[in-house]
């Protein structure tokens, strides 16, 4: 029995992340590792297959500081699991309740901010992958929290497989999640099957946080009165949702060029396509701009776009407001007089930043003129600094 759980679940993984294209051989790859069963399994099962994947491994930890001695003791249990398997420890601890006042965070916010960022800085200069630890039962409780807070296709795709470092479209450096097509229940299997001890966080009985009751409460009913594979079911709606959004993301970027101009709308163009696509080109244009449209703001523009009388306008977040013309359906921000243009920024090569006035994110990365790219967009790196200034 032992022989046979240990097999059948490393070739299931093995499966996995060959299907999604998570891992290739020659990669450095650090386990995030909590001291949860999860995260265990996880660094367990990939020592196991790091032959086969041609990998190297080391290990993660991130102390949040927010319980104490536990959390001292969860550090102390995964520094002594790398020291046992030979495996490099990267490790960190911030003040998360700090950051959270400070940001005006929820911790759960500030402590993935914190964690992700300190992932960025992995990935930057010592790996190539980060595997997370995230699993079935994880990706059932995302949509199931995403379906009851109102999400289309684009939430519905819950916990994507791989995550770009920093959302970078030029980074091929990424953050996987190896078993979200793993059941908790399998890995806690796997590990007494195998005779490896984990730790228990205490935070995840916490009634508080929403995850947790969707966890210990609402789950098991909805198994015990509606549907026994509930995770499977709500795992593949997710699955399903991703490939929907992949395509329409991909139309949309087609279609976009043909109907947004600057900061406005053909109305000719627009108001010819179906529904579904008019949503999307509208949060599209949107995002373009550093909008973030909730379902109503999308549907109160197209009311505008729809609606005969010209000079119709409508409020949008942060200052913004669109209004119809006879061709155009315009995006202006109110305040757009009075912006303040007195703003500089360090952009690191490569490197990301956000510039609040703008609402814009601008990226530096280092490209080869033989990727596709057009000689005459590129700069010459020779001639520049390893910092440019935004202004």
């Amino acid at each position: 029995m032992y022989h046979k759980i240990v097999q059948i679940l490393a070739q299931s993984l093995l499966h996995y992340i060959r299907r999604n294209q998570l891992l290739k051989a020659g990669h450095r790859v650090g386990v995030a590792v909590s001291a949860g069963a999860d995260s265990v399994a996880l660094l367990r099962l990939l020592l196991d297959l790091r032959k086969e994947l041609g990998i190297v491994l080391s290990v993660i930890h991130f102390n949040h500081k927010l319980r104490g001695a536990e959390a001292d003791s969860d550090e102390q249990f995964v520094t002594d699991l790398a020291r046992q398997y030979k495996l490099q420890l990267h490790r960190a601890s911030e003040d998360v309740e700090g950051y959270a006042a400070q940001q005006h965070l929820s911790l759960e916010a500030a402590g993935r901010e914190m964690r992700y960022g300190y992932f960025s800085r992995l990935l930057e200069r010592d790996l190539d992958r980060i595997a997370t630890a995230h699993t079935q039962d994880d990706q059932a409780e995302t949509v199931l929290l995403k379906i009851v807070r109102g999400a289309g296709t684009r939430g519905l795709a819950g916990i994507y497989p791989q995550l770009p470092v920093q959302g970078s479209q030029f980074s091929e450096k990424t953050v996987v999640r190896p078993l979200l097509g793993t059941g908790r229940r399998e890995l806690e299997a796997y590990l007494r099957a195998l005779g490896q001890d984990w730790r228990e966080d205490s935070s995840n009985r916490d009634l508080r946080h929403s995850r947790n009751r969707v966890r210990h409460g609402i789950m098991p009913r909805l198994e015990r009165h509606l549907n026994p594979a509930v995770r499977e079911t709500l795992a593949e709606v997710a699955e399903i949702a991703r490939a929907e959004e992949d395509y329409w993301q991909q139309q949309v970027a087609l279609v976009l060029p043909q109907v947004w101009k600057g900061s406005a709308l053909k109305l000719s163009v627009l108001n010819d396509f179906p529904l579904g696509l008019q949503r999307r080109v509208v949060r599209a244009a949107g995002e373009s701009l550093g909008l973030q449209l909730e379902f109503a703001h999308v549907e109160d523009i197209l009311h505008v776009a729809g609606d005969a009388e010209l000079g119709k306008s409508g409020m949008l977040p942060g200052g913004w407001t669109v209004s119809r013309t006879p061709t155009e359906l315009r995006f202006d921000r109110a305040d757009s007089g009075k912006a303040s243009s007195d703003y500089e920024y360090c952009l690191r090569v490569p490197g990301r930043i956000k510039v609040p006035e703008t609402g814009t994110w601008f990226e530096a990365a280092l490209v080869s003129p033989r990727g596709g790219y057009n000689p005459d967009h590129l700069l010459d790196s020779a001639m520049l600094g390893k910092e440019l200034r935004v202004r």
